[in-house]
């Protein structure tokens, strides 16, 4: 999870609706040049005072700091925060940098690498910067807050150099951004508990419409995607890392199965296959059950001959899978064992996994719902 920031003392319209939305959704700090602003909330978020071109030794003494859990200032102008920390040792300081060139860059450097919290803005739109404080950083203590625009960009700078700003500061433009950004700071997936199913009947169902998963990441020899036709139930479809007579190998794809099949999309919501395109995530899965979510850059709908596999788990539960009817479609067993759809017979045993729950439109909810 990464940390949200928002700035409230920027806020023009709605300010109490939108500090009332962040509190509600529990992001992790609200940000004020107004100390008045901070004095009522609930210590269930940092209260972030922004001093920086303030006289920051008045501004301390004039307010009580047990309503301020951090204040930012800039070293270059107010003094280092060891200093403050000194005369003020109660407060905990964020060092704030204004990356403009390439001097100030090398402050943010060093800010990342030092400091217990380093707040940073950005006059550039490139990312390039941020990558580098981000590699100088590697291994800090501290957390890095990055000021972003909307929350769109905050998704890319939570993202940045596959490790990202531990944290951004918003200021909402309107109710709702508070929300979608705590959304976008859950970048990481639940590793998934994955259970062994016996194959128990394998039919050719004839001509269907199948998707191939593109996506934008390499995935390994022992990672797919997990796919089924029952929401209980799904099997993990390898990509095509695993060399072929007569086509190189693609380790991008995933030939995942019938369109009217489910797969594991973002925040715990399956798609059907036929709802992917350029720009939806998936969850990534390998045979450890460990996952990562991965950007689709292009789905392939093709009609083509289908293969049902059918399966039940060690409890019983009967796991169904509708895919290509073609021998370089394979599915993973236990160690990464590679299966061909084609040579799949009674009893061999495949990876998979079995949600506890029904989908309602992707959501998983507690109804009763029979599926066959």
């Amino acid at each position: 999870m990464k940390l949200c920031w928002i700035d409230i003392g920027r806020v023009t319209e709605a300010k109490e609706a939108i500090t009332e939305e962040a509190l509600h959704h529990r992001v992790d700090g609200i940000v004020s040049r107004e100390a008045a602003d901070l004095a009522p909330l609930p210590p269930t978020a940092h209260r972030v005072l922004d001093a920086t071109g303030t006289d920051v030794d008045r501004a301390l003494e004039s307010i009580d700091t047990g309503t301020v859990d951090i204040v930012i200032v800039d070293p270059v102008v107010q003094g280092s925060t060891a200093e403050l920390a000194h005369r003020h040792p109660s407060v905990r300081f964020a060092a704030f940098v204004d990356v403009i060139d390439s001097p100030s860059l090398e402050r943010a450097c060093e800010t990342a690498r030092t400091e217990e919290w380093s707040v940073l803005r950005f006059r550039d739109p490139t990312k390039i910067p941020l990558e580098i404080v981000l590699a100088a950083a590697d291994k800090s203590q501290g957390s890095i807050i990055t000021e972003v625009g909307d929350v769109e960009e905050a998704e890319i700078v939570y993202g940045v150099l596959e490790h990202g700003s531990d944290g951004v500061l918003l200021a909402p433009s309107r109710v709702g951004e508070s929300a979608e950004l705590k959304s976008a700071a859950v970048t990481a997936v639940s590793d998934l508990e994955l259970a062994e199913l016996e194959v128990t009947g394998i039919r050719h169902v004839g001509m269907g419409d199948r998707a191939c998963i593109d996506t934008c990441s390499y995935l390994r020899e022992d990672e797919g995607i997990l796919v089924g036709s029952l929401s209980k139930g799904m099997i993990l479809c390898v990509s095509e890392t695993h060399p072929l007579p007569y086509m190189p190998t693609r380790p991008f794809r995933v030939n995942a199965g019938a369109i009217h099949s489910y797969t594991l999309g973002e925040n715990g919501r399956t798609n059907y296959l036929s709802e992917l395109h350029a720009g939806k995530k998936v969850v990534a899965v390998d045979v450890k059950g460990r996952t990562r979510t991965v950007t689709v850059g292009r789905v392939k709908i093709e009609s083509r001959p289908l293969l049902a596999v059918d399966a039940v788990a060690k409890d019983g539960t009967m796991v169904n899978l509708i895919l290509q009817d073609d021998w370089h479609v394979r599915v993973l067993g236990p160690g990464g064992g590679v299966f061909n759809s084609t040579e799949l017979k009674p009893g061999d045993i495949l990876l998979g996994h079995l949600p506890t729950h029904d989908r309602h439109v992707g959501y998983p909810i507690d109804e009763f719902c029979r599926e066959q």
